[in-house]
């Protein structure tokens, strides 16, 4: 039988210290193919690249390890793994590893993310792996036992059809454990960090920071990272509010009375 084949993007770039490592974690579990875009595209979430062509570049090739960097966004390297490049349909797909964590509702913004999604769009077992260490020469050993496992899970178990997970694990050497938890609510403040160019016109970088909204809600992804767990939170497709359906019935119109 094949060696299981496990496809890896992420939105850090194919230069990203984080995605060889998390190549270096999973390769004796199966044959690594990835697709990463030529550089940084963080915060693109599902983006696609509509209005421009977009080119491959073959980066290596050896025995269980083939690499190609793309000119597209995260999601575009994984929709141009499956129908382009791949040499067959992957067991699991892996977006990162992360440089910064993408707790809570940053799991929206998140390049990384995007990978995991359009994997499970796909219906392949998916997952997106971050950590907390936003430097580029970060440390990630500490983050190998618990990938291997997970991957393990994935490539033995699967996923319900329609969830893929988010992974977040924070800077340090050690986790007190791992937690399956909820998306955290929070919201973004100071977001915009206003400058003068020397011609005399305003500009603006993103910036800002991030506050939940229940901050000691035990049962959230960001309260166990911040308490030094790995945090797991199942994601699903079907982004469908049933809860909502009693309260918008009055919209409904039936045609046929």
């Amino acid at each position: 039988m094949a060696r299981p084949l496990i496809l890896i993007s992420n939105d850090d770039g194919v230069q990203a210290k984080g995605l060889y490592a998390l190549i270096d974690m999973v390769r004796d579990l199966g044959d690594v193919f990835v697709v990463a875009p030529d550089g940084a595209r963080s915060g693109m979430s599902m983006a696609i690249s509509a209005h421009t062509p977009v080119r491959n570049k073959l980066i290596k090739k050896e025995e269980g390890v083939t690499i190609w960097s793309c000119s597209g966004t995260p999601d575009d390297c994984v929709k141009m793994a499956f129908e382009v490049l791949l040499p067959r349909r992957p067991d699991i797909v892996l977006g990162g590893i992360n440089h910064g964590n993408n707790c809570a509702i940053n799991a929206h913004y998140s390049g990384t993310m995007s990978v995991a999604i359009e994997g499970c769009i796909k219906k392949v077992p998916s997952a997106a792996i971050s950590s907390g260490y936003l430097s580029p020469d970060a440390n990630f050993d500490a983050m190998r036992p618990v990938v291997q496992k997970i991957v393990n899970h994935m490539l033995t178990k699967g996923l319900p059809e329609g969830v893929c997970l988010n992974v977040n694990t924070p800077p340090r050497d050690e986790f007190k454990g791992i937690k399956i938890q909820k998306m955290g609510m929070g919201d973004w403040h100071d977001e915009w960090q206003e400058s003068t160019h020397p011609h005399n016109w305003k500009y603006y970088w993103i910036a800002g920071y991030y506050a939940p909204f229940d901050p000691n809600d035990e049962t959230t992804d960001t309260w166990a990272y911040e308490n030094g767990y790995v945090a797991i939170t199942p994601l699903q497709l079907d982004m469908t509010a049933y809860s909502a359906f009693k309260d918008l019935r009055e919209l409904m119109v039936d045609n046929d009375n």
